[in-house]
């Protein structure tokens, strides 16, 4: 795979390179481990060139702000956006979210039918760690099983799924500021958190100083992140959205905005994303990728 990543890349390349070289891992591990062929297709329909890949480009940013190899991270970008689009396919349902479109088409349930649905997402979510774990991956063993207990707990109980659950049963309830932030913390946050922290442990020189503070700005932009989606969900348009507008507000989700209002939110975010540039003051322009995502985080209309 090209190694068109490097020290120095903008924010455009980042994106850009992040959606080419984690598509080619996913559609390769797709083409490996499925063995039927409408599971297959669902699969890529799920996971391959759909999003924008944030959160990959998160995991890369954040090993190349240690000075990281981009082949190393290809791994853990793969898994985190995985357990992504795994959440998203089973958030999709009709006993869950029960939304018809997602990332401008079809959500995977309306095109292949609730029961591929199901398999799909569940599909999706054990390749992660079957990627994650897998002995070709040129990660150390003992940094894999790190990073296959960071990655599990972001995606369970203690993490995106419990926050998924935190908010199924806040509807038409009202949540305090810190029951609200959780449940962000948890249902987006903690997902982010990992992608960050996979892409600096995929660098074996990486200092613990440079994972604490990655831990900061990645806490930051978790938050900044889910709050953003609160108000795109109030202001932007379907079509630009890729699913449908008002929907949190239509099923009585609690949000940011119908506690705080949509300026209060929209100063919350530009916080939130300084405080993230602060925590790299001590990181090279080797980390400017990361501090550009932080700003494209608050900024983006979709």
């Amino acid at each position: 795979m090209s190694m068109k990543l490097k020290q120095g890349s903008d924010l455009k390349e980042l994106l850009i390179d992040s959606q080419k070289r984690v598509n080619t891992t996913l559609n390769q591990a797709i083409e490996r481990v499925a063995s039927d062929e409408i599971l297959s297709r669902s699969m890529r329909y799920a996971c391959v060139d759909a999003g924008k890949r944030i959160r990959p480009a998160l995991t890369y940013g954040s090993a190349l702000s240690v000075g990281g190899s981009i082949s190393n991270a290809d791994v853990p970008a793969a898994a985190v956006e995985l357990i992504h689009c795994y959440s998203l396919t089973h958030d999709d349902l009709p006993s869950m979210d029960d939304d018809d479109l997602r990332r401008g088409k079809p959500s995977v349930h309306k095109a292949f039918g609730e029961a591929t649905a199901i398999l799909v997402g569940d599909a999706l979510q054990s390749l992660a760690f079957e990627l994650l774990s897998s002995p070709t991956n040129p990660i150390k063993p003992v940094t894999q099983l790190k990073m296959l207990e960071i990655l599990a707990s972001a995606a369970g109980c203690r993490g995106m799924a419990a926050g998924q659950a935190i908010d199924f049963n806040a509807k038409g309830k009202t949540l305090t500021a810190v029951q609200l932030e959780q449940m962000h913390e948890l249902k987006t946050g903690a997902l982010i958190k990992a992608a960050v922290r996979l892409g600096a442990l995929s660098h074996p020189s990486v200092k613990q100083a440079e994972l604490d503070a990655l831990e900061v700005y990645a806490t930051k932009i978790g938050l900044a992140f889910q709050v953003r989606d609160d108000i795109l969900d109030e202001i932007s348009e379907t079509t630009v959205l890729g699913k449908p507008q008002g929907s949190d507000l239509a099923r009585g989700k609690p949000t940011y905005l119908s506690q705080t209002g949509l300026e209060a939110a929209v100063k919350k975010t530009d916080s939130l994303a300084t405080e993230a540039i602060s925590a790299l003051d001590n990181f090279s322009s080797a980390a400017d990728p990361l501090r550009e995502l932080a700003e494209y985080v608050v900024r983006r209309d979709h």
